[in-house]
């Protein structure tokens, strides 16, 4: 089982001088890296639609991989010594995050899903640096002892789970301060097998912009709108912002105060997800939703909602909780979830303001959103009103196993 534990730092002055100077030297790394890449790439490629009958083929240069720019950063620490005071690991980590920013552009992850060209990093934009190994007494006390940085005061708010490993450290930094991500792995506790979804252990949900949530007993789960609420005060200060003189200590001050603002919404916005995600598994069930196109739809009239609303973190949130609990997060096919009657399943055509499902059939009257939430039930289960959407696991629509996020901690 593996999990991750974030935790806030106190360091000295000295030591945030050393880490932000790490970071500054670690993003020109990343910059000159992922530049040999592009070059190497620029050289070597040629499109066969669009290559000339006549033409000039430059010499072929070496492939610069993972292995040959780890070699490489000897002559780096020759050239600049700077570099000999970062811990080699962290160097290295540098080098493989470049490996799987290219790679996901090129070849894709594990699931084939490709990633969009990577972009060199800006000032500023090169916020963390991962330790892939550390010792397992680092913590003692309320201090945490980190690699050619030393021992760095720690706010411990909970104790790590007993049993576990800590497998990698990462220091990241947010605009109001350091922190630590301390990645855990305990390989004795057994994989939970779930349970085959049926419509007695599966409960359905329908994501929303009126309610956040709505599940298939009909309970709501009010929308908090957090973007929404801090918006005023957000243009306030953005306003302020946009009077200060670029490259003045006034306007740094300002991009921080602005910055500390949208970090607000976000970590309101992450505990509401982690609540409501706890609040549907403490059921014990597995949970069906929508496989949504969340992309498509913030790019529409809908898209200051649907980005305040969060639901793409609150998927990835559920699933991982799921995993661990030893339940399912179900996603199933969203044609005609909101259309279809879910008493005798016959196509009852509504437009988005009608809020009311009646169906003329059956007479069934309900809220449209608990509605489809009892339809989306019935896809994850395979139930005849409607088919659900096959998966090559041969379960209806069961999702793919979640891998663990890091940067998500539970």
């Amino acid at each position: 089982m593996r999990t991750a534990y974030q935790y806030r730092l106190r360091p000295t002055s000295s030591q945030v001088a050393l880490m932000s100077e790490w970071l500054e030297l670690l993003r020109r790394q990343y910059n000159y890296r992922l530049g040999e890449r592009f070059s190497w790439y620029e050289q070597n490629r040629c499109d066969i639609n669009a290559c000339p009958l006549i033409c000039h083929l430059p010499e072929l240069r070496e492939n610069p991989d993972f292995y040959s720019q780890k070699r490489d950063l000897v002559n780096s620490k020759a050239l600049f010594p700077e570099y000999q005071q970062i811990h080699s690991q962290v160097l290295q980590d540098c080098i493989g995050r470049v490996k799987k920013t290219f790679d996901r552009w090129l070849k894709g992850d594990c699931n084939g899903k490709r990633s969009g060209k990577p972009r060199f990093k800006g000032v500023n934009r090169y916020r963390s640096f991962t330790f892939p190994q550390v010792k397992q007494d680092c913590i003692q006390g309320k201090q945490i002892n980190l690699p050619k940085i030393g021992w760095v005061k720690l706010i411990q708010h909970r104790p790590l789970p007993e049993g576990f490993k800590i497998k990698t450290a990462t220091v990241s930094y947010k605009v109001d301060g350091w922190y630590v991500t301390l990645s855990l792995e305990d390989s004795s506790i057994p994989v939970l097998t779930p349970d085959i979804p049926n419509t007695e252990n599966t409960t359905g949900i329908d994501l929303g912009l009126k309610s956040f949530l709505v599940d298939d007993s009909g309970k709501e789960e009010p929308i908090p709108q957090h973007y929404r609420k801090a918006e005023k005060r957000l243009k306030r200060l953005q306003r302020s912002l946009s009077r200060k003189k670029k490259g003045s200590n006034r306007r740094k001050k300002a991009v921080k105060r602005v910055a500390k603002a949208h970090l607000k919404v976000s970590n309101q916005r992450k505990d509401f997800h982690h609540k409501v995600a706890n609040k549907l598994l403490s059921k014990g069930k597995h949970v069906a939703h929508e496989k949504l196109n969340i992309r498509g739809i913030a790019r529409t009239r809908l898209a200051k909602s649907t980005q305040d609303a969060g639901w793409g973190q609150f998927l990835q949130i559920l699933a991982i909780k799921a995993e661990r609990a030893g339940l399912w997060t179900i996603a199933v096919n969203p044609s005609g979830t909101s259309q279809n009657c879910s008493g005798c399943g016959v196509k009852v055509p509504k437009t988005l303001q009608d809020r009311v499902h009646a169906c003329p059939e059956c007479g069934l009257t309900i809220d449209r959103d608990h509605d489809a939430a009892i339809n989306i039930k019935y896809l994850a289960v395979g139930h005849s009103v409607n088919k659900a959407q096959e998966t090559p696991d041969g379960l209806p629509g069961v999702t793919e196993k979640p891998t663990p996020d890091t940067s998500v901690s539970v």
